[in-house]
């Protein structure tokens, strides 16, 4: 099947227009034959962690309606979000980093939630505590968020789960972050023999700027296909 990374700059705090940005992209992924599109973390909002604390108008759950363009887009998504960490609409008092994954028909396939905070956001947010996995096309997908992908363990469950796909939606920044995310990521796929799509910010993303090239990787290590470092864009490859 073929897989779409995506990667775009959010609009801060802006669910319905970052929603019409990633609905074009699907578009846009649709057009390059992708079954499967994947976002950055928290591309529903951006990585604004102030104000997703502050409004409760910013967490989401699956039906919320204003998804509903992603949903009706005829493509499986990977979405990023906030989400009411216990899945009530007033739940605790600290959100999760969720993703949330519909099918083609918009129905939600599954959820999985942060489980390695990042500095900060041990002060915004609760951490997941169980393993993201769903089946689609005949292959088996891991997922993860950002930071977990450092985390060998995290990953080594997926692929001893059967896992052929490790899809990540993160967040990486200029300077140290493009060594980082040029380093992380096809070393998971090398180490795990699993492919791997990562999906990242590019552009303006709360205290950073997002350094792009989000990337689709084999097996092994040899990259399938990279988006630059400035444009908010699609990339696609053959997977599985």
């Amino acid at each position: 099947m073929k897989i779409a990374t995506a990667q775009f700059t959010c609009v801060p705090a802006d669910i319905s227009a970052n929603v019409r940005q990633m609905a074009s992209l699907t578009d846009e992924a649709r057009g390059q034959g992708a079954e499967l599109v994947v976002f950055p973390e928290l591309a529903l909002t951006g990585y604004e962690l102030e104000a997703v604390l502050a409004r409760r108008d910013l967490w989401v759950q699956a039906d919320d309606p204003r998804l509903d363009a992603v949903r009706a887009s005829g493509v499986a998504s990977v979405v990023n979000c906030v989400a009411p960490a216990d899945g009530a609409p007033t739940g605790g008092e600290r959100p999760a980093i969720e993703t949330l994954v519909f099918g083609a028909d918009g129905e939600l396939v599954t959820t999985y939630r942060k489980q390695h905070l990042f500095e900060h956001e041990q002060d915004v947010f609760q951490a997941g505590r169980r393993d993201g996995r769903f089946e689609l096309g005949g292959l088996r997908f891991a997922l993860a968020t950002c930071f977990d992908n450092h985390f060998s363990e995290l990953v080594s469950r997926g692929a001893d789960d059967g896992c052929q796909v490790h899809l990540a939606s993160s967040l990486y920044g200029t300077g140290g972050g493009v060594e980082e995310l040029a380093t992380v990521y096809p070393g998971i796929a090398k180490n795990f023999n699993l492919y791997v799509v990562m999906a990242n910010h590019v552009g303006p993303a709360g205290q950073w700027t997002g350094c792009g090239r989000s990337a689709l990787w084999a097996p092994g290590g040899a990259l399938l296909a990279q988006a630059d470092a400035e444009t908010p864009m699609v990339v696609t490859a053959e997977v599985g």
